[in-house]
């Protein structure tokens, strides 16, 4: 039995429901990440006893799941686009949003499907967005593709930002700093590609860059959905 098909116990002594267990979970990754977020830690943060918490959630996955679908619904857009495109590039912001705003999120996308009423909704919002413009697989593939950048595309991001929080050097000092050795690595002209890349390459704000990546897999999609039948 999942979570959600588990109710919760009847008249407990003092009010305690699933809505507040999750609201001081998520303050509590928020604050420090998902090793803040313990079940002890969140009895504390709520003045109660670690057994309370059990007979609403009964292990740390199923709290993570919980929290998890609590941050689908910030990503669900009050209305659907009605174009296929528009729905799932609002999906793929919205997404990265709320990973900027819960950092946590990072570490359990792109694992199994959330199975909450939210995250259940965001993949049907994903999955209508195409239906009719290809068939089922089609349509799967697509989906799973999209998110699949979306996923790699806010680790990277979250990523990075916390190793500038680690070292105290922000992209640009980073780059100063390892900048001699690049320079020396480049002057022995064992990496010609990269050597282009650094002296002529754009760099890109990771709002940008993101945006410009799900373009591009859109614009992959898009002839999956127009190829005529073989």
């Amino acid at each position: 039995m999942t979570v959600w098909d588990r109710p919760e116990p009847p008249n407990p002594p003092v009010p305690l429901d699933r809505e507040q267990i999750i609201a001081a979970a998520i303050a509590l990754a928020d604050e420090g990440g998902l090793e803040a977020a313990s079940l002890r830690k969140v009895a504390a943060r709520l003045n109660a006893g670690p057994m309370r918490l059990y007979g609403h959630i009964s292990t740390k996955d199923e709290l993570f799941d919980l929290m998890v679908d609590a941050v689908d619904a910030e990503i669900l857009p009050r209305e659907q686009p009605g174009d296929w495109r528009e729905a799932l590039h609002v999906h793929a912001h919205r997404t990265r949003q709320a990973a900027l705003r819960h950092e946590w999120l990072a570490d359990l996308l792109g694992g199994r499907p959330t199975l909450g009423p939210n995250g259940l909704a965001v993949t049907e919002a994903k999955l209508a967005a195409l239906d009719g413009l290809a068939d089922i697989e089609t349509a799967i593939r697509a989906v799973e593709t999209v998110s699949a950048y979306v996923t790699g595309a806010i680790r990277r991001e979250i990523a990075n930002l916390r190793a500038e929080r680690a070292t105290g050097l922000s992209k640009r000092d980073w780059q100063r700093a390892s900048g001699p050795h690049v320079t020396k690595m480049l002057a022995t002209g064992r990496f010609p590609a990269l050597t282009k890349a650094v002296h002529s390459g754009t760099e890109m704000d990771a709002e940008k860059s993101f945006a410009t990546g799900l373009d591009w897999v859109l614009d992959a999609v898009a002839t999956k959905l127009t190829r005529p039948p073989a």
